[in-house]
Order: C-alpha cells, then sequence, then structure tokens
C-alpha cells in the first residue's frame, strides 16, 4: 500500500486541526482499498450485510456531497448512488459497479467539498440546511461530522479488508 497518511501536528490550530484529520480519514479509506481487485472491493464483509469497501466510498462520496455540497454551500446536488425507492442504493453493487468510478466520483466530491470550504468561518451557519431536519450548520460541526463518518467507517474498513487479505494496519 502507498497511500501516505501524516496526523495533524500537535501545535496547529483549530481549522487546520480539524481539515488535518479529515484528510487523515479519507486518506486512510482510500489506503485500505489499495492493491484490491474490483471483485474484492465489491465483496460483502459478511453475509446477510452487503457492506463493502467499494459501498463504503461510494457512501463517503454520497456523505460528502450531502455536506459540503447540499448544507454547506446550498448547491442543488442531487444524489449519486441512492434514491427514495433504494435509499441504500450506494451499498448495492453489481458486477458492472467498478473502482475507477467509485473512486473517481469520491475524489471529485472531495475536490468540491475542500473547494466549498474554503475560506468559509468555522462557525458561521450554513448556506443551505439539513435534508431531513431543515437546520442549519456550521463548518466547524461538520468538519467534526465527516470525521466522525470516516473513522466509524474506516473502522469497518479494517475489519473488511482483513477478511478480504489478511491486511491489517491502523
Amino acid at each position: 500500500m502507498t497511500t501516505e497518511r501524516r496526523e495533524p501536528a500537535p501545535d496547529l490550530d483549530e481549522r487546520a486541526m480539524l481539515e488535518g484529520w479529515l484528510e487523515y480519514h479519507r486518506k486512510t479509506l482510500a489506503w485500505k482499498c489499495e492493491g484490491l481487485t474490483d471483485e474484492q472491493l465489491r465483496t460483502p464483509a459478511v453475509a446477510p450485510s452487503n457492506l463493502s469497501l467499494m459501498g463504503l466510498v461510494r457512501h463517503m462520496a454520497e456523505v460528502e456531497r450531502s455536506w459540503y455540497r447540499r448544507v454547506l454551500a446550498a448547491e442543488d446536488a442531487g444524489p449519486l448512488y441512492y434514491s427514495d425507492e433504494d435509499p441504500d442504493g450506494e451499498f448495492r453493487l453489481t458486477g458492472s459497479d467498478t473502482w475507477q468510478e467509485a473512486h473517481t466520483t469520491w475524489q471529485a466530491e472531495i475536490a468540491a467539498a475542500r473547494r466549498n470550504a474554503a475560506g468559509v468561518p468555522l462557525d458561521e451557519p450554513t448556506r443551505g440546511r439539513h435534508l431531513r431536519t431543515g437546520e442549519r450548520y456550521t463548518l466547524r460541526w461538520i468538519h467534526t461530522h465527516m470525521i466522525e463518518e470516516y473513522a466509524r467507517h474506516n473502522g469497518h474498513a479494517d475489519l473488511i479488508r482483513e477478511r478480504l487479505d489478511g491486511a491489517t494496519g491502523e
């Protein structure tokens, strides 16, 4: 595995610290997926779950899109993989779903997140509102939530990866 991750320095200011930990966890998920075939990346963790590494990446693309485009920037950005009829669509993979597409889409959403967050004060209310709750948030809240979301799913990714090929690591 070649993805390089670095924990943020302990003396950073709040924004750099939040962004540093978010980047660390984004890279951790990429690292957990490196060197696997599309078939392995589509392989569910354990029956009856359909949780897979590719599904996690697609899910995180949706989460990045939702928080940084819809909520933070009030962009009209519809779902990528799910629908009202299939709210867990990002986890339902077929043989035609590819890592190339999932990874490219995820990276595009990360790039949009970075652009939309740049220059926004941590404590300013978001332009958009959460689809379900109608609430506004702050960038501080969104960054903190995203760190938690990635950390939780990186724990899932650890277990899936170990099951696939025995690879472990923090």
